[in-house]
């Protein structure tokens, strides 16, 4: 029984765009489909000798091949077998696609896989297969396949060798989402697997080494996990795994991520204490970090030291951060820290130890300083430290194609594209490559500013060059057509990416949405939303619900927003300012203030407070704390204001100025003049109805008195200007 390939899935009309009732519908599509050769099941029927015989003779056939590295010939000969092939072929045949390493050898191997798990055949490929596969997948950024295959094998028994469960932790610790996350799980899922195993020598090539350590901590660094890291820290000696410089490399971010920047200087001491050889990525690491806090000058003061030769970098570090080392006061995390770094209790009259050798800054290290630079908005610095590196006698410190991309990025972020174009026609010249990121940010600087046909150019030469665009070039383009409100461009380049065979990722289905929320098409951004769930390959996150909810908030279309807003609490994602902040003008726009109520209420829970005022309560603790921005709040006060409600309208810019946030005072007095100068002004009124206007009254004399406006408690009365001689009817 053959099997044909599914067709692709039909692009997005733009046919009558922008209209609101657009009937387009996206369908997600693997990436790679599955190649259209035959593909035949297993019999059912009886094994006679003869059919026995004709089954040897296809599996030593394909074995055959794929000893002679002939995977192609031998992925013909599987696809053509009339029997499933037997565990020794399979095997292999599933290592040498992976070993291939590229999309369609993976998706072959995926698809054998597949026919595995629907004849329950799992169990004929061997843990190496298996564990390529996971490798393979890996690489290739599918980190949730990998993940999965590895969680397959122990569950089924499997324990993979210790390369290739520590390379899918390893891309998972990289990874952005919960990539880390998963990377902690695995890891302790594969330690807890082998420790339940009597014969060390049964698991023996599957214990965590010291690369396999070194990738779960660089996640538990990732996450700011100081508790966690320290434990696996301590494991590493239980499992006769010495810490490396890259450890200490790890350690090094662990400390910006908590923002110690005062340990690094401990982390280097301890490196050479423990003589543990030094590299210069180490140092190169401590000037990223001290320009990641914003320390210009420390980063320089590294730089020039290695310069001119010093090995003391220790003392430069130590005379440059003890004034701002914090010591056991810093919270729980320092206790960790002492376990992790016992130097950091040494005396005054510890020498600090010198490097063994001297380093000289290299073209990574160079580059390094110069981001610094841009990140500064130091410019002329950038430029200036480009030529220097282009006059380098040592052609280890000369410029590579990152120095001239950060000098392209630093140009084009102050909007200088014709010297960015200069910049890269020097780098050609020069004999550096120009890469895929160069002529992206070259791209994004044309799309901020409006030159569409230019950044289209762009594309144009990359191809010229060899360099395929991808998804996050893709992107930049999609999100340049919705700047000059082109929606149907958007669309057309979304279905064009996806027809190159470009897989879409978050950024791209987020971006698309946002064109169709911008044009008023809640409908199409919902669509697209749908279809961003069904693709495996990117998990629907916080930006998309919310751009979701934005879709409809722009329409005043509260009940969506709101039934959007209760889907993404059930699926686990909670609201942030964001989020709120949509449904805050959405109400505005529907006209509905009670609605502001309510959500001033969840507010006001999110950011621990209580209804008494005189209390704080803390949120559950899997539901993250609010602090909410000057829009918000203002937002939910104008609501409140336009409706009278002043005791709420009090509540929200008295929480304004406890925030440090200025409220708009003379905003908030023209609206009442405008809105509320007559209220509680009949004279007919029935006692028991000015009796229920006791409060509102109340809560008005206290607005007015907060704006300084004449009020009872002034005792005083007001009118309205060009209202003379009518002041008493609008007394109050």
């Amino acid at each position: 029984m053959s099997t044909t390939p599914t067709p692709p899935p039909p692009p997005f009309s733009t046919t009558n765009l922008p209209t609101r009732h657009h009937n387009t519908t996206l369908r997600w599509t693997p990436q790679h489909p599955p190649s259209p050769a035959k593909i035949y099941t297993t019999t059912t029927a009886t094994n006679t000798p003869a059919s026995i015989t004709v089954h040897q003779n296809y599996d030593n056939t394909l074995l055959n091949l794929l000893k002679q590295r002939k995977t192609e010939d031998a992925w013909v000969a599987y696809t053509q077998s009339p029997h499933l092939p037997n565990p020794t072929c399979l095997s292999r045949l599933v290592c040498q696609l992976s070993y291939q390493n590229t999309p369609h050898a993976l998706s072959r191997a995926q698809s054998i896989i597949q026919r595995l798990r629907r004849e329950r055949q799992l169990h004929r490929l061997d843990s190496n297969s298996l564990g390529l596969l996971a490798v393979a997948a890996a690489k290739s950024g599918d980190t949730l396949y990998a993940n999965s295959i590895l969680k397959s094998m122990l569950k089924s028994g499997y324990l993979p060798h210790v390369k290739a469960w520590s390379a899918v932790v390893s891309r998972l610790a990289a990874a952005g989402d919960d990539g880390p996350k998963e990377a902690v799980k695995l890891f302790s899922q594969v330690t807890r697997t082998i420790r339940r195993f009597n014969e060390p020598q049964m698991v023996v090539d599957s214990v965590p080494d010291t690369a396999a350590y070194n990738a779960v901590l660089n996640a538990c660094a990732n996450l700011g996990w100081t508790d966690k890291f320290c434990q696996l820290f301590d494991e590493m000696s239980e499992n006769n795994c010495e810490p490396d410089v890259l450890t200490y490399n790890v350690m090094i971010k662990l400390c910006a991520r908590v923002e110690r920047k005062d340990l690094f200087v401990f982390v280097l001491e301890r490196i050479l204490e423990k003589e543990i050889p030094l590299c210069i990525t180490t140092l190169q690491s401590l000037v990223a970090s001290y320009i990641g806090f914003g320390e210009l000058e420390t980063a320089e003061n590294i730089v020039q030291a290695m310069r001119e030769g010093r090995k003391d970098l220790c003392k430069i570090l130590r005379d440059s951060s003890l004034e701002g080392f914090e010591g056991s006061g810093n919270g729980n995390s320092f206790g960790v820290f002492e376990k992790l770094l016992p130097n950091v209790n040494y005396g005054s009259e510890y020498e600090p130890p010198l490097l063994p050798k001297v380093f000289t800054p290299n073209t990574r290290m160079y580059t390094t300083l110069m981001k610094g630079y841009m990140k500064a908005g130091r410019i002329k610095d950038t430029v200036r430290m480009l030529e220097a590196m282009r006059n380098q006698e040592d052609t280890s410190s000369r410029p590579d194609h990152v120095s001239y991309t950060t000098v392209v990025s630093a140009l084009v972020n102050v909007g200088s594209m014709e010297k960015a174009r200069q910049v890269l026609n020097e780098m050609r010249n020069s004999g550096v490559q120009a890469n895929r990121i160069t002529y992206n940010i070259l791209l994004k600087g044309y799309c901020q500013q409006l030159q569409l046909d230019n950044a289209k150019e762009i594309i144009k030469e990359m191809i010229s060059v060899g360099i395929e665009p991808d998804a996050v070039s893709y992107n930049t383009l999609i999100d340049g057509c919705i700047l000059i409100d082109d929606c149907a461009g958007a669309l057309v380049l979304f279905n064009e990416m996806r027809a190159r065979g470009i897989a879409p990722t978050k950024v791209s289905y987020t971006t698309l949405m946002k064109a169709f929320s911008v044009s008023g098409q809640p409908k199409l951004a919902q669509d697209v939303f749908n279809e961003m769930e069904k693709d495996p390959r990117v998990k629907v996150d916080l930006v998309a619900w919310n751009m979701l909810v934005e879709a409809y908030s722009r329409l005043g279309m509260l009940d969506l927003a709101k039934e959007t807003v209760e889907k993404m609490k059930r699926k686990g994602v909670y609201p942030d300012v964001a989020t709120y902040g949509s449904l805050a003008n959405c109400i505005a726009l529907a006209r509905k203030p009670g609605d502001a109520l309510l959500l001033w209420n969840e507010i006001k829970e999110r950011c621990g407070l209580i209804d008494d005022e005189t209390k704080v309560s803390k949120p559950a603790s899997n539901v993250p704390v609010l602090k909410p921005d000057e829009g918000l709040l203002d937002t939910l006060a104008d609501i409140c204001v336009r409706a009278a409600f002043f005791k709420k309208a009090l509540e929200i810019v008295a929480f304004m100025e406890e925030l440090g946030i200025s409220p708009n005072k003379t905003k908030y007095t023209r609206i009442y003049v405008e809105m509320h100068s007559r209220m509680f002004t009949s004279k007919h009124a029935s006692r028991a109805r000015q009796d229920r206007r006791i409060e509102r009254k109340r809560a008005a004399e206290a607005f007015k008195f907060w704006l300084g406006l004449p009020n009872s408690y002034y005792g005083s009365e007001w009118r309205l200007e060009g209202e003379g001689g009518e002041e008493d009817e609008y007394a109050i």
